[in-house]
């Protein structure tokens, strides 16, 4: 390699190195999507403006209310007034939160995850002050609180394990928005991934032999995650798997001319750009305990004796995942037509023969 080639590898490497995301995924394994920097809608100012409007509302009919003393107004009616504010408020604090806060956030599955967790923080705390606000007894709610915990665990039981699955899934991030995974049966793309359960757009399934999309989606409980074991087909350091294709040829082929050809129009249809990029990732692991001599920048062939009498020609690549399907099709198409069209040096199967 030349001093101007690896000058420029170098500074490749260096430009991956100060990636959050690249970095985070050389300790978690997993993906990054960027998103656009936030810009604030109208429709948010409106919204903030209208729960703005009504809580002061709400406050000023508290304040008439408890200073007129109307005979109709029971302790009961403030209270519910009180509380309807307490939510309202809340709702317009995780308005600012999600406007100001998440919505800078400039990766899309940090700020899904944000938004999650800030919903779920809102509930809590929605929980807590109605609860302080209409039990001023706080040993007879906590009892009774206790009570009623005790009895729908027994019967919420895998929901609740449901939950802590997402808050692993949160933590560990075995899985994220975008990935393409498989649990268990269950192989796709997760769309979403809820308290309870995670959903996945499936791709190959029951009727296709491609890794097309199905056209069904799969939920599973977050629980799952606890007890199988998950395959992440993408992340960031190293987001390509390898593929094959294989053909049947004869013994007496020219196995160099074979091998020559389908690695030359295999580097064709992955491209230069890939396996300079796959060049930069060896660097990368080689800091980590990954052996890197199992990364190959380049298609490799192989020859592999048959149980049918022929041999196989294998060429080994590396593509993205998502784009497997399609590159396999092209490269059976190109390879067909270039050793087809050597008759005499590549001998495959006749119908008569099979």
């Amino acid at each position: 390699m030349s001093s101007q080639s690896q000058d420029e590898l170098q500074r490749k490497v260096d430009e991956v190195k100060q990636d959050a995301d690249v970095q985070r995924a050389l300790q978690q394994a997993t993906p990054t999507q960027r998103v656009e920097a936030f810009v604030t809608r109208t429709r948010d100012k409106f919204w903030l403006a209208t729960q703005l409007v009504l809580l002061l509302a709400l406050g000023g009919l508290y304040q008439f209310l408890a200073y007129r003393q109307y005979w109709f107004v029971s302790p009961l009616v403030l209270k519910l007034i009180l509380a309807i504010g307490v939510v309202v408020a809340c709702f317009t604090l995780l308005r600012l939160v999600d406007v100001y806060l998440i919505g800078r956030v400039r990766n899309a599955v940090y700020q899904y995850n944000l938004k999650r967790v800030s919903r779920l923080v809102l509930w809590l705390v929605i929980a807590f002050f109605v609860l302080t606000i209409f039990f001023q007894n706080w040993y007879t709610a906590v009892v009774s609180f206790g009570l009623i915990s005790l009895i729908l665990g027994f019967a919420l039981q895998t929901p609740i394990t449901s939950f802590i699955g997402w808050i692993y899934i949160l933590v560990r991030e075995p899985y994220r928005v975008g990935d393409r995974i498989k649990i268990g049966t269950a192989t796709g793309d997760v769309i979403d991934v809820n308290y309870l359960d995670t959903t996945l757009w499936e791709f190959g399934g029951d009727y296709l032999s491609t890794d097309a999309p199905s056209g069904r989606i799969i939920k599973f409980p977050n629980s799952t995650v606890l007890s199988s074991p998950v395959f992440n087909y993408t992340w960031p350091v190293f987001p390509y798997i390898w593929n094959e294709v294989k053909f049947h040829i004869a013994y007496n082929s020219d196995l160099e001319f074979v091998a020559a050809t389908m690695k030359e129009v295999t580097e064709q249809e992955v491209g230069e750009a890939m396996m300079k990029q796959v060049e930069v990732f060896r660097e990368i692991l080689a800091q980590t305990p990954v052996n890197q001599l199992e990364v190959h920048e380049r298609p490799v062939v192989l020859f592999r004796v048959s149980e049918n009498t022929w041999l196989e020609a294998i060429v080994r690549y590396l593509v993205h995942p998502k784009e497997a399907g399609r590159v396999k099709s092209r490269l059976i198409q190109e390879l067909l037509h270039r050793l087809n069209a050597a008759p005499d040096r590549v001998l495959f199967p006749t119908q008569q023969r099979r």
